[in-house]
């Protein structure tokens, strides 16, 4: 690839995992016209509106999650997204469910499809990890604090997946219990959780 600009701008792709939004291109000094010529000459793919990739690149492994981390700054992979990739359901998403401190602004996307939903204080700071998947950053909750999660919004996700979720963690090992107590305080469903937690102990 001779011209210096796109050398430029592959080296600021590979910087950031080969994936950018066209306004975090713009901050690393690639133009627009670059990101077009490089896309019609299929040095880039288009993973959604506004997010491009380097198309030399392995096959991503979670397309949705980079997508979604690109387009929604401060956005949390929750809930059914987040059971799935800590694989506690036998559910599969067929939306990304984010969580987005409330009030926050929420961009369009053509796609993935997106559920957002809205936490404030600690229900939205507490529990978050981050996880490196396919060279991007990808914020979710913990397995404890992704239970407690369901639990306060059974009543979306539907109780029967809480509850199998729960079972599903127990089962699995590596459980703690006085964290998963924690994160159900800070949600406010400790004394929902409880009886299930009893049951399956």
């Amino acid at each position: 690839m001779g011209d210096p600009s796109r050398q430029r701008a592959e080296d600021a792709f590979l910087r950031n995992g080969g994936t950018l939004s066209m306004s975090d291109a713009l901050r690393e000094g690639v133009t627009r016209y670059t990101l077009y010529s490089m896309l019609e000459e299929g040095r880039l793919e288009r993973l959604s509106r506004g997010i491009y990739r380097l198309a030399d690149l392995p096959p991503l492994g979670f397309p949705d999650f980079v997508t979604v981390a690109r387009r929604i700054p401060g956005g949390v992979v929750c809930l059914i997204s987040a059971l799935a990739f800590h694989e506690l359901t036998t559910q599969i998403p067929h939306v990304v469910w984010i969580a987005l401190k409330r009030f926050s602004r929420v961009p369009r996307i053509d796609w993935p499809p997106v559920r957002v939903v809205s936490f404030s204080g600690d229900a939205y700071s507490a529990g978050i990890q981050t996880h490196e998947l396919d060279g991007v950053r990808i914020p979710i909750y913990s397995r404890e604090k992704t239970l407690a999660d369901c639990f306060k919004f059974r009543n979306k996700i539907g109780r029967d997946v809480a509850v199998e979720a729960l079972g599903n963690y127990l089962r699995a090992g590596s459980t703690d219990i006085e964290a998963l107590m924690g994160y159900a305080r800070i949600c406010r469903v400790g004394r929902v959780i409880r009886p299930y937690l009893e049951a399956l102990l």
